[in-house]
């Protein structure tokens, strides 16, 4: 990304209030970027109308797509804003594959997308389009809450910064670089984060000469050294990293609301069929435990699995 020129804002039809393309609203007047406001919508009721003529039902369609098309134009005109917003509404039975086409066609940067709040458990519930945007969306993905992101917030990003594979090396610095780019476009303090695993209790126990107490402190300042030299080149203060021990599902949760961040920017990789149900992506795990925004971006080169070119 590094810099946003087309923003597909998806519209929520069971929401009055539309967080994402709000969102899109605040990111627009920074960059200067288009926003397209998108919606996906689907009545199997319609096609099994076998009374009506294919001509009829497609009628009804249309009509359908222009009531849409009409609320969602009011939702636009309610912001008051010069910037210019197009109205995309589609008739398409699976909502994330319609909204990956559109961006594969119409090349856009960035999707924004809100997330439901469960307010009983004070969480984010996903849904399963959110899921496959998670795995398949070929661009940047913001998945975003209702709160705002004030001048001087917290961005925290997350990188595995000791990690010697090339992909992973590439991942962290798209990361930082889209970190700093948003930080520096909403005026945030940019943080980063990163976990490592604990000293093996097996070896403890079949080396008894084992010093896990000395191996655990060069490990952590192996992870100490490593991401801060990965930070430095994206200026970011020593005080301003953090590196702890643990599974990345915990630590960046206790980090995200230990400074209080609206936003945390992490990698996924895209994962499809049998290892996506039964191994699921710690990314996804990640996402799950997080009570802020968070902008998920795929390894550079990725091709999404709904990408025929």
């Amino acid at each position: 990304m590094n810099t946003i020129k087309k923003i597909l804002a998806v519209i929520d039809p069971s929401k009055e209030k539309q967080i994402a393309l709000n969102r899109s609203f605040e990111l627009a007047k920074k960059s200067g970027a288009q926003i397209t406001a998108f919606l996906s919508i689907y009545d199997f009721s319609y096609e099994m109308t076998t009374m009506l003529s294919r001509e009829e039902r497609d009628a009804m369609r249309d009509a359908v797509i222009n009531d849409r098309k009409e609320w969602i134009n009011s939702l636009i005109a309610e912001q008051a804003s010069d910037i210019h917003v197009d109205c995309q509404v589609v008739w398409h039975n699976r909502p994330f594959e319609s909204i990956v086409e559109t961006v594969l066609e119409q090349q856009y940067d960035i999707v924004v997308k809100g997330t439901h709040q469960h307010d009983t458990l004070k969480s984010v519930i996903f849904t399963p389009t959110d899921w496959h945007l998670i795995r398949k969306c070929p661009v940047s993905l913001l998945l975003v809450k209702e709160h705002d992101w004030p001048a001087g917030g917290q961005i925290l990003a997350a990188v595995n910064a000791s990690s010697e594979e090339e992909t992973h090396q590439a991942l962290n610095h798209t990361i930082l670089q889209e970190a700093k780019y948003l930080a520096d476009l909403i005026d945030g303090n940019l943080n980063v984060v990163n976990a490592y695993p604990g000293t093996p209790v097996n070896i403890a126990i079949e080396i008894p000469e084992f010093d896990a107490g000395q191996y655990s402190e060069s490990v952590k300042a192996h992870h100490i050294a490593a991401t801060q030299k990965l930070a430095e080149q994206y200026d970011i203060e020593s005080d301003h990293c953090f590196v702890n021990e643990g599974l990345p599902e915990d630590v960046l949760p206790q980090v995200a609301n230990k400074i209080d961040a609206e936003l945390v920017v992490m990698g996924t990789v895209g994962r499809t069929g049998i290892s996506a149900a039964l191994i699921g992506n710690t990314a996804e795990h990640v996402i799950d435990s997080l009570n802020c925004d968070v902008l998920a971006l795929k390894p550079e080169g990725y091709k999404s699995p709904l990408d025929k070119s």
